[in-house]
């Protein structure tokens, strides 16, 4: 439970400043409620923490519940870098990946830059803290042949089959998020411009292009969609992708659907709807796309996201003159 009203603060400019979505600003919550689970476990005094309604039970019951939440404001406030430091030792004694670990330091890093911003402390006990060395995993990524097999793999001669083909193309033709698939509306496609309208995170948006191919199976499943539509008063006629009931298709419901979708093709069961997005920036950049064209489409705030797929291609490179020249012998040896 969160009692600390300068987290709340911190969780209300996230989503109505920064547009973080509800699920991202959740996780904010959820670390910076950790982090006041172990300020709370530290050693207090009795002088730290005076009692003066003490002697009278009744009055105790209505003063804890606001005192516990100044002490525990008081607490965040007077954080130094020593007590970041302490958390990230409890931490470690978890044995949490690193991965896990430095999101956690990088929630509290934003949390007390926030408090700045807002002149409550004078400087981030957490901006000098060292964020955990990171193991290097490359993204997965699918290759052409299987990509096909995939987007093969939904009838297209039915309502929700054609949804589903179409919804995958679109993944893999734009590169775009799951979350921003799910957030797209009939408009938003242009089909004469060949292009598709995204809405990103914190709201920004950006113009993508789009394949034929990926354009003529939304073609196919609107018209599925029509009828299906004219028989449906509560149809939302707004919304791209409808589940079975009309509404808005979740997240989720897309990674149900492509698990099914990936165990009928033959592929790995274990890959995400964001293989697709992986995939596209690859095969992208495999075919000749410049760095900074691929960070547009992908919507990435910054060159260095993009980067790791320069190491994806690289290493695949390599793999395939390895493949080519099994003999090769060093001329300099």
């Amino acid at each position: 439970m969160n009692d600390s009203a300068i987290i709340q603060d911190f969780i209300h400019y996230l989503k109505f400043e920064k547009h973080f979505s509800a699920h991202t600003a959740k996780c904010y919550e959820a670390d910076l409620v950790q982090y006041c689970d172990f300020l709370n476990a530290q050693p207090q005094t009795d002088q730290d923490n005076p009692n003066p309604w003490a002697s009278d039970p009744a009055a105790v019951a209505t003063q804890t519940q606001t005192q516990t939440q100044t002490d525990l404001d008081t607490r965040l406030l007077a954080a130094d870098a020593t007590t970041i430091r302490r958390f990230m030792a409890e931490l470690n004694t978890r044995s949490y990946c690193r991965s896990t670990t430095a999101r956690k330091l990088a929630t509290v890093r934003s949390f007390y830059k926030f408090l700045v911003k807002r002149n409550r402390v004078s400087s981030n006990p957490a901006s000098n803290i060292k964020t955990p060395k990171q193991e290097k995993k490359l993204p997965k990524f699918l290759e052409y042949d299987q990509v096909q097999r995939l987007l093969d793999t939904p009838p297209a001669h039915t309502w929700l089959g054609s949804r589903d083909r179409a919804m995958m193309e679109v993944l893999y033709s734009t590169g775009m998020r799951v979350s921003e698939l799910v957030a797209l509306n009939l408009e938003d496609v242009d089909f004469l411009g060949e292009v598709i309208h995204v809405r990103g995170k914190g709201k920004k948006e950006r113009i993508s292009p789009i394949g034929l191919t990926a354009l003529q199976n939304i073609q196919n499943y609107l018209e599925f969609r029509s009828r299906r539509m004219a028989n449906d008063s509560t149809f939302d006629s707004k919304v791209l992708f409808a589940n079975k009931n009309g509404q808005r298709l979740s997240a989720r419901s897309v990674r149900r659907k492509m698990d099914k979708y990936l165990i009928e093709a033959g592929l790995e069961p274990g890959i995400s709807p964001h293989t697709l997005r992986h995939s596209f920036a690859t095969h992208m950049l495999n075919n000749g796309a410049d760095l900074r064209s691929v960070q547009e489409l992908l919507g990435h705030q910054s060159l260095s996201t993009t980067q790791i797929y320069t190491h994806i291609t690289t290493s695949r490179m390599q793999e395939q003159y390895e493949n080519a020249h099994p003999l090769e012998v060093n001329p300099t040896a």
